[in-house]
This record gives C-alpha cells, sequence and structure tokens, in this order.
C-alpha cells in the first residue's frame, strides 16, 4: 500500500491525516492494536522499533522501548508478527540508524517491504548522510520519510522536502516526544514555511497529546502524528479496545466542522 498516494488521497478528499503511533512489541496484544486502530480512524500507523537508546524519545517511548526488550523483542521479530496483521492502512517504521547500519541498508529495507511497510522514518539520519538509505529504500519500495524542525532554514527546508517520500514530518518543537498541556506556537509558524515548499502531506508530531492539539495543529498541517499519549494508555495496561477509544475521540477532533 502506497504512503504518499493514500495520504493524499485523504487529504484531497478534505480529511485531515492522524498517524498514531505504538512502540512494536511492548505488549502482549500490541498486534490486535495496530488492527484496532485502523478500524478506529488511523490514516496510517506508526511502529517504533525498540531501541536501548531512543534519543529522540521522551520518558513514556523510552518506557515502552525497555519493556519491549525486555520481552526480547528485536526488529525481525516485529517485522514477523506483522505477517498476521491487516491494519487496513499503510505501516511505517521509526527507527534509529544504527539498527539500520547493523542490519545493511539494502537488507534491513527489504524486510520491510517484505513485511508490508511502506514508509521508514529514522530521525537521527542527516540529510547529508541519508543518500545511500533514501536509495536503498526506494529500491525495496519503501518511502523514506524526512523530518523538519522549527530551527531548520528555508534553504534546507525545500531540500527535504524535495527528497522526504511518503510525507513530510513537522517536529513541533525542539527537543524529546511527550506529552504537553500546550501546542507549540513554533508549529504553526513552521508548517506554514513547509506548506510554502511542497505539495507533498504535512504531518505535525511531537508533544499532539490530546483531541484539542490535534484539532488546532491540523488548522494549518494536513495532518497530525500522535505518539506518547497513545503509548501511555497501553503502558497503563490499555488494550486494543483502549486504544481504539483513543484514536476515534482524535478522529472526531479532526472531522469536526
Amino acid at each position: 500500500m502506497n504512503l504518499e498516494s493514500a495520504l493524499r488521497a485523504n487529504r484531497d478528499r478534505g480529511r485531515k491525516l492522524l498517524v498514531p503511533y505504538i512502540t512494536g512489541g511492548m505488549s502482549d496484544d500490541w498486534c490486535e492494536v495496530l488492527g484496532a486502530l485502523g478500524s478506529a480512524g488511523a490514516d496510517a500507523i506508526e511502529i517504533g522499533m525498540p531501541f536501548s537508546d531512543p534519543i529522540m524519545d521522551g520518558p513514556t517511548i523510552q518506557d515502552a522501548c525497555t519493556r519491549a526488550l525486555a520481552r526480547g523483542v528485536t526488529p525481525f521479530s516485529i517485522l514477523h508478527d506483522l505477517d498476521r496483521v491487516d491494519a487496513g492502512v499503510p505501516l511505517v517504521a521509526m527507527t534509529y540508524y544504527n539498527l539500520v547500519h547493523h542490519a545493511g541498508e539494502a537488507r534491513f529495507a527489504g524486510a520491510l517491504a517484505d513485511a508490508g511497510i511502506s514508509g521508514a522514518i529514522i530521525p537521527d539520519l542527516p540529510l547529508e548522510e541519508s543518500a545511500v538509505w533514501e536509495e536503498a529504500a526506494a529500491s525495496a519500495g519503501v518511502e523514506a520519510v524526512l523530518l523538519v524542525a522549527p530551527v531548520t532554514p528555508d534553504e534546507r527546508i525545500a531540500r527535504i522536502c524535495e527528497r522526504s517520500r511518503g510525507f513530510v514530518y513537522a517536529v513541533a518543537r525542539m527537543g524529546i516526544t511527550g506529552e504537553r498541556a500546550s501546542v507549540s506556537s513554533s508549529a504553526s509558524v513552521l508548517v506554514k514555511r513547509v506548506k510554502a515548499a511542497t505539495d507533498k502531506p504535512v504531518l505535525v508530531g511531537f508533544g499532539v497529546s490530546t483531541p484539542e492539539h490535534a484539532a488546532e495543529m491540523s488548522a494549518d498541517a494536513d495532518g497530525v502524528i500522535v505518539g506518547s499519549a497513545l503509548v501511555q494508555i497501553i503502558l497503563d495496561g490499555g488494550g486494543p479496545q483502549e486504544a481504539a477509544a483513543f484514536v476515534t475521540s482524535m478522529r472526531a477532533a479532526l472531522d469536526a466542522p
């Protein structure tokens, strides 16, 4: 399932995009959670590959990674588990370059494609060093999603937008992932700068924690990515039903006139 085509089609019919994130392998029923998220109104689902040093992630996702690793989860066990998942929407992997490098770019990209994953986000791989990964991903049919931040200069935004595939990930604030009481005012400014540089879908993440946040951020962006708030629900013992209820509330906020 082509990520960018699916997101564009939904955006072009007037729908605001919603991409929830969960950490792969963090619970026994994580695959069932994936299916529930697709049914609850997600346009794509981001799956985090657990890593021992998730430098861009805050305490919630760090806890989820620790829990998954303690269960013996590996990137390839996650991909194997996806054989029994039909979420009905594109899947996007998120991981750090150490894992990609260890496996080899071509092998890693091929494994993602074989598991039905449409896109991949490698947040610690800078533009100047990502060409080999982008080529390997493209050869395997995986769309390499790139990120922009509030401090990214306009000229660099243009280059990132040109090379990003699937969508452009707009980081709402500097720092790490995590729930926030309010959204950053810098996010709206960043989204307008990115939208001026590309027609690709532009999604905002980092700190989108409530339905109200989702509605506010999607006023300028094409949609939102929500991670820590959803992961916390699962860490607290929630399963597919609770995860779906949260995503349904996000979907309702985005669909409200």
